[in-house]
């Protein structure tokens, strides 16, 4: 069954970016929205490009996420939330293992919904309550006459600013998975965490 599209704009997002209506155009990572739409319409023209990642080849699709998006994003971050109090108990090396585990979940999990990026339209919404140093960006997918929420948290650092969470109908990426990461580690320690995260991609590629 294929999964809902929200979700393949919630990989590309995190780990991730997204898609918009214009053509490819420079990044501007000064601003929290100017980010957003210039990495939306970069890895939109890139999608539409590659036809290995229309046919959800994982390997077109990683390259895309490797090279367009992850410069623009802070995954350790995203992980290090994930895991709460839990993350300072890892080694420095189990840390790096869990972060890149974390990300290949992520990416495998959903590389079918990824290729069916299309003609998909970003509308942005007026940013609120953003800081010199935190700011959210919130934008509505159009895809088939449905609009679907779809938010990005910003952190302020000293490359630019970089994506760390996401907001799709009302559920953070982060908070998703904190409750699943807590009841791996209270049952079977770090290892444990990160053993199921190894073997989980190796297993079955992520599908879940």
């Amino acid at each position: 069954m294929k999964k809902p599209f929200w979700i393949s704009m919630l990989v590309l997002a995190m780990t991730f970016g997204g898609v918009a209506e214009a053509q490819a155009q420079a990044i501007d990572a000064s601003t929290p929205d100017g980010l957003i739409k210039g990495l939306t319409a970069e890895v939109m023209a890139s999608a539409k490009s590659d036809t290995g990642i229309q046919t959800g080849n994982l390997d077109h699709i990683t390259e895309l996420v490797n090279d367009k998006i992850l410069p623009y994003t802070d995954f350790e971050r995203t992980t290090r939330l994930a895991m709460g109090r839990n993350w300072p108990k890892a080694t420095p090396d189990q840390q790096k293992q869990i972060v890149e585990q974390f990300k290949r979940l992520l990416i495998r999990t959903y590389s079918g919904a990824i290729a069916q990026i299309r003609d998909q339209q970003v509308q942005f919404q007026p940013m609120r309550g953003a800081t010199d140093t935190d700011a959210v960006v919130r934008t509505q997918v159009i895809n088939q006459g449905q609009a679907i929420e779809l938010d990005y948290r910003l952190e302020k650092t000293p490359g630019g600013w970089k994506i760390y969470d996401i907001n799709v109908l009302g559920a953070w990426l982060i908070q998703a998975y904190q409750q699943q990461f807590n009841e791996k580690i209270s049952q079977s320690g770090i290892d444990g965490l990160l053993d199921f995260l190894t073997h989980h991609n190796a297993s079955n590629g992520g599908q879940s």
